[in-house]
């Protein structure tokens, strides 16, 4: 794959979401990936009534497992976006080769995946809310990451 700044989505559950996701990475130029299994069928008809043509346009890459990911990711930078970080996304510095990777909507990521993730970031809330929906989510720090990187 290119290099460039990724979205990773692990073991996506709500097809919708997905769908959405590729829309916005299409529109503002980041790579995709797709850790397996996800939670649905790529030729569900939600998905693909809200992905249209975009999916086409898009380069996705899909792994088969998260071992998978992580050993292709061996000396890349990966950035988890959890609600249990400490540090906001407004205080890191993104780089343009960096993999921001998301949970699971349902049940985010495994402990395991926590211990080896140096870098985890959160979308700060108020009134102690418990999350935004993923799609929300990829879209603010997809657009904060690429005005940091000058490509927006």
């Amino acid at each position: 794959m290119n290099e460039g700044l990724k979205i990773a989505l692990f073991e996506p559950d709500i097809p919708q979401n997905t769908a959405a996701i590729i829309r916005t990475c299409a529109c503002l130029g980041a790579k995709l990936e797709i850790i397996e299994p996800c939670g649905f069928l790529l030729s569900d008809k939600r998905f693909k009534r809200v992905v249209m043509d975009y999916m086409d346009k898009n380069e996705i890459k899909f792994y088969k497992s998260s071992d998978d990911f992580f050993k292709s990711k061996k000396n890349q930078r990966i950035i988890l976006m959890t609600t249990k970080a400490s540090i906001s996304y407004t205080k890191f510095k993104f780089n343009k080769n960096d993999t921001i990777l998301f949970g699971r909507e349902s049940a985010g990521v495994p402990e395991s995946v926590h211990k080896i993730i140096k870098n985890r970031l959160k979308i700060p809330m108020k009134n102690n809310k418990r999350s935004l929906n993923i799609a929300s989510s990829v879209a603010i720090i997809l657009a904060e990451s690429l005005k940091q990187i000058n490509l927006i």
